[in-house]
């Protein structure tokens, strides 16, 4: 037996749930959220992650979230948060806000414009700062990568520096299809930063023609039994998020199809 067939027989036993990063469904969401997130759960997925627009609701609005959550045995683990969530007032409505959901992760998204290495040590030092108020209550921030992060400014990928400048207990939530995009290799990244890929957004990446993020997860780049051994033996993962930016089936079309190849590959 190959390495990886073994590795993919003991990954059956492991209890790390898969999700779904909200965003794949975002046009149904919008319309009809407690449908949508009705219909996700019945697919088969045991996480969700709200993206940016969760920030708007009243605390009314996220008890009325984590009551279905919790009727349905799906967990929140995560957010996805714009520029508004890090400022002072911000941070609080998105602690209160995810402390509902049950949420340990206020994830920044993305980094917007950020300007030369010294521009990247300063949003690492910001991101650190936020830490001295999250910590305290039992909770943590995380940064989402895009390609941007693995273009090299000043000779160095700022991913290394966003690493190398936040504290260890904060998450490095690796979008494996920007990785692989940027032509980076997602298990070297993995093993070079142990204990911090705590999350992993399971989305692929094709060349064109064949489909660029809109390929469907398991059929485009990516070497997911690989980065799955090195997430659940160096990396620290504690959930799988699918990601899809969009694909040639409807939204949740997408999502049963990603969902059933993710238990192939598990099982």
């Amino acid at each position: 037996m190959s390495a990886l067939a073994s590795f993919g027989l003991r990954a059956a036993t492991k209890n790390i749930p898969v999700g779904l990063e909200m965003y794949s469904v975002r046009d149904e969401l919008m319309k009809d959220l407690p449908g949508t997130i009705n219909i996700v759960a019945k697919i088969g997925y045991e996480v969700v992650e709200f993206f940016a627009p969760y920030f708007q609701w009243t605390a009314a609005q996220a008890r009325q979230v984590r009551k279905q959550l919790d009727d349905l045995g799906v967990r929140c683990h995560s957010t996805h948060n714009g520029e508004e969530s890090f400022t002072a007032e911000g941070l609080k409505k998105a602690i209160e806000l995810n402390q509902i959901l049950g949420a340990k992760y206020i994830v920044m998204a993305g980094s917007g414009p950020v300007v030369g290495l010294a521009g990247w040590k300063a949003l690492g030092e910001r991101i650190t700062k936020l830490m001295e108020t999250l910590t305290p209550l039992g909770m943590s921030s995380g940064f989402h990568n895009h390609e941007t992060e693995w273009t090299l400014v000043e000779g160095k990928r700022p991913m290394d520096v966003l690493a190398a400048t936040t504290p260890k207990e904060f998450m490095l939530q690796f979008d494996v299809g920007s990785c692989v995009a940027a032509g980076q290799d997602p298990v070297a990244w993995i093993k070079a930063n142990p204990g911090r890929i705590k999350s992993i957004h399971c989305k692929d990446w094709a060349r064109w023609p064949w489909g660029g993020y809109r390929v469907l997860f398991g059929n485009g780049n990516s070497p997911w039994l690989k980065i799955f051994e090195a997430a659940e033996t160096v990396g620290g993962v504690e959930f799988y998020l699918i990601e899809q930016e969009g694909s040639r089936f409807p939204p949740l079309e997408t999502a049963r199809r990603c969902l059933a190849t993710w238990k192939q590959m598990r099982g």
